[in-house]
């Protein structure tokens, strides 16, 4: 079944992209990432408009977000407090993303820049993830010890505190704020929800309770790519709506199966799969930053 996305000015199999939202979904209850890190990169190797694929992606990790939400509220795996101040820092982040998008397209290099921040990201992100799995697989008894749950000592340093409760920690608001000031930019610039940084983040920069770190990074996920969805649909207008419901039909069932998926198999064996997928789809992208396409122009919406 073919289907016509007007801004992408492509025809695509739809059946694919419903496909491809139900992956995401799936990685969104299994990992409390949104997916979109995936999604974007997937898209354009499809051929859609990494401007397009980067604005229709971070609408659709809502959808996956919402039902991953829903899924870790009822095990009481959401801290609201901490998820409120992160979103407000991700629409601070938001802001300055739509800033630095509208430039960066102003003068032609808005592509070269989202594939090479996924170069660096997927390739960083990787790596860590599958050193970490691996440790773990083989037995490694500095990997299989539990870590210390502990707050970085830059945290510390932090005027003011808050307590959050549900996550057990006393600490500066500030911490958390700044961390989704860079969660915002880089879903504008990249349509990814941020998960792939907020997980590793709160667990071993802000060290939160890891029963919460799941939920708590979803709903963080959740309002901030409602915020940068509107911007982008304000300012950039590169969001499709065909490409957007395409995917949301399978991101929200699959968000359901991923939570189901998780409490089945071993974490870490997980993680090295999901690792393997982000290190091929990093060179991939490596590849295509030094190979000409096969359109050398692009359209400039204004």
């Amino acid at each position: 079944m073919d289907v016509y996305l007007p801004i992408a000015n492509l025809s695509v199999n739809g059946l694919w992209i419903v496909l491809l939202g139900g992956v995401t979904g799936i990685l969104s209850g299994l990992f409390g990432v949104g997916g979109g890190f995936l999604t974007t990169p997937l898209l354009i190797f499809y051929g859609v408009p990494p401007t397009v694929a980067a604005a229709s992606a971070s609408t659709q990790v809502t959808g996956a977000s919402v039902s991953g939400v829903l899924a870790h509220s009822k095990r009481n795996g959401v801290d609201y407090r901490m998820g409120a101040v992160m979103v407000a820092g991700g629409a601070i982040g938001a802001g300055i993303g739509s800033l630095l998008f509208r430039f960066l397209r102003s003068i032609g290099q808005i592509d070269v820049v989202i594939n090479a921040l996924y170069v660096v990201l997927l390739g960083s992100i990787g790596t860590l993830m599958a050193r970490e799995a691996w440790q773990a697989i083989r037995g490694d008894p500095g990997a299989a010890a539990p870590r210390r749950r502990r707050h970085h000592p830059l945290i510390a340093s932090l005027p003011g505190r808050w307590r959050f409760y549900r996550s057990g920690l006393y600490i500066s608001p500030l911490a958390p704020l700044l961390l989704g000031v860079i969660v915002g930019i880089l879903t504008m610039l990249m349509g990814v929800g941020g998960g792939f940084i907020l997980v590793p983040a709160m667990l071993y920069i802000l060290g939160m309770s890891a029963n919460v770190v799941v939920g708590t990074s979803l709903y963080n996920i959740l309002f901030v790519t409602v915020v940068t969805t509107m911007m982008h649909s304000l300012t950039t207008r590169a969001v499709d709506i065909v490409l957007v419901g395409l995917l949301l039909i399978g991101s929200v069932t699959g968000a359901q199966m991923g939570t189901q998926v998780a409490a089945r198999f071993a974490p870490e064996k997980l993680r090295i799969v999901l690792a393997a997928i982000v290190l091929i789809i990093a060179l991939r992208m490596f590849f295509g930053l030094f190979v000409r396409p096969d359109e050398i122009y692009t359209v400039n919406m204004l």
